[in-house]
């Protein structure tokens, strides 16, 4: 079963910290405190999150130096960052957060509403692929041959093959569905993209589960 998303919240001001963890607090989701980049780096060498709000201006290393780092770790390349600042300085400053790797660049004081929105779609994504890699990975342990958890009783392969086919087809119902959300709502490109990339994973791993059917070959390589 998939846990709670971790939410990375990086600030070093303790009010301002407080104030997202109130806003964020519906999502129900696990959020992880950090009072600077370097605290926020130590965080991301043990955990991972499905989406980090960033302040921009912080004593030290600030958070354009944060992402950087970030973004150069394989590990936490690909979690998805939304930069936080008190400050405009135009176009130049926010093409900035963006180059630095943001998803989304928003200037204080914020909407709530439209920040919790914007974290939950992440979270929902996140959620989505983590349910694709356990099925992924119980596919690949019948592809060799024993697709039994320690102790249990042993499945006919067609009886496991329905089960996966079952629990699949939820997963694509559910990344359906968010598609088709994320399309009407116009949300952000960087959401939609993370969607679509999710949707042809799922279309390989079925590929590769309809491969196992009785009188079919292949399925190791579609899914390799």
């Amino acid at each position: 079963m998939v846990q709670k998303a971790k939410i990375l919240l990086v600030d070093d001001r303790p009010e301002n910290l407080l104030a997202l963890e109130a806003i964020l607090s519906a999502l129900d989701q696990t959020l992880v405190r950090a009072s600077s980049g370097e605290e926020a780096l130590k965080a991301l060498l043990t955990d991972d999150f499905a989406v980090i709000l960033l302040d921009v201006q912080m004593p030290g290393m600030d958070g354009f130096e944060t992402a950087a780092h970030i973004k150069r770790r394989e590990r936490t390349r690909d979690i998805p960052i939304i930069f936080l600042t008190a400050i405009n300085h135009g176009p130049h400053h926010t093409f900035r957060g963006y180059a630095a790797g943001a998803v989304d660049y928003i200037s204080k004081p914020f909407d709530p509403w439209v920040l919790r929105a914007k974290v939950s779609v992440f979270v929902e994504l996140y959620m989505k692929n983590c349910q694709l890699r356990e099925q992924a990975a119980l596919l690949r342990l019948q592809l060799e041959g024993d697709g039994r958890a320690p102790g249990a009783e042993a499945k006919e392969p067609a009886g496991l093959l329905a089960e996966l086919s079952a629990r699949l087809a939820a997963v694509e119902e559910q990344a359906e569905a968010l598609s088709k959300q994320l399309g009407d709502e116009s949300t952000d490109a960087a959401a939609v993209a993370t969607a679509a990339h999710l949707e042809r994973k799922l279309t390989g791993l079925r590929r590769a589960l309809d491969a196992l059917e009785p009188g079919t070959t292949g399925g190791q390589a579609a899914i390799s």
